[in-house]
């Protein structure tokens, strides 16, 4: 399933231990494994822990192992679960994330994002840099543009290869996700998803070329915010290009 047991128990406290989650009772594990991670979580009574587990040997492992938490395995695939079915409140996600889902759990955190108010995951060094990384960096991206709408995000620090089994080609990075205070996006949420992605698509070009078949007047031409690249803009710069697309295409839309 492409996961990488963590066999370190210093490096699983540690990350146990960066869940702040001071707020929320609540802790959802993603891929426990043989569970490193959740012999920490259960010996904080404050956390609620539930785990969910797409392997069946590692689930039968859990249950024998971990018979406290017996009623909150969930085996299933987190990326297809229906969150609301499992949790009413807020909750926080921590794990090893499977370094080829990991972008993808991102995504759905997203989806959820007013009801996850914290997240720890290990996932690949170069990816938790990369969703860590501010504009300016070259590893900047889609993804780091999307969570860092809804998240402040650190990067804590890096695993190596050998505490790992089977050891991984790559270092790891740990990372924390905390919610910021940003309710709703302050323009077109779906018009922002599809500006930032077309922007990046083409990350060499300026924002003025990459979004031309969307920029029409002489006016928006001449902004000089469509002379960066996309990865030279902030959540808030990308807000406001939406939100000078969006009221073009309204003026226009009362002109004919």
């Amino acid at each position: 399933m492409g996961q990488h047991f963590l066999n370190d128990k210093n490096i699983a406290k540690e990350i146990v231990e960066s869940l702040r989650a001071t707020n929320v009772k609540k802790v959802l594990e993603i891929g426990p494994g043989m569970g490193v991670l959740t012999q920490f979580l259960l010996e904080n009574k404050a956390y609620e822990t539930s785990v969910v587990e797409i392997d069946r040997e590692s689930v039968d492992y859990l249950n024998s192992h971990f018979t406290e938490i017996k009623e909150r395995i969930i085996s299933a695939d987190f990326l297809r679960l229906n969150l609301h079915n499992h949790f009413a409140e807020p909750f926080a996600i921590i794990g090893n994330f499977p370094y080829n889902i990991s972008s993808q759990i991102f995504f759905k955190v997203l989806e959820y994002h007013n009801q996850i108010p914290e997240v720890v995951g290990m996932l690949q060094k170069e990816v938790a840099e990369r969703l860590a990384a501010g504009p300016g960096s070259k590893t900047y991206g889609i993804l780091s543009v999307f969570l860092q709408a809804y998240y402040d995000i650190e990067y804590l620090f890096t695993v190596h290869e050998d505490v790992f089994t089977p050891p991984p080609k790559v270092k790891s990075g740990v990372i924390r996700l905390t919610r910021n205070k940003t309710e709703k996006l302050n323009c077109d949420e779906k018009l922002f998803k599809g500006i930032v992605k077309m922007a990046f698509n083409q990350r060499r070009k300026t924002m003025r070329n990459s979004l031309k078949t969307m920029i029409t007047t002489d006016e928006l031409k001449a902004n000089p915010i469509f002379d960066k690249r996309p990865e030279q803009l902030g959540v808030t710069e990308f807000e406001k290009i939406v939100r000078l697309i969006g009221q073009q295409s309204k003026n226009s839309d009362q002109s004919q």
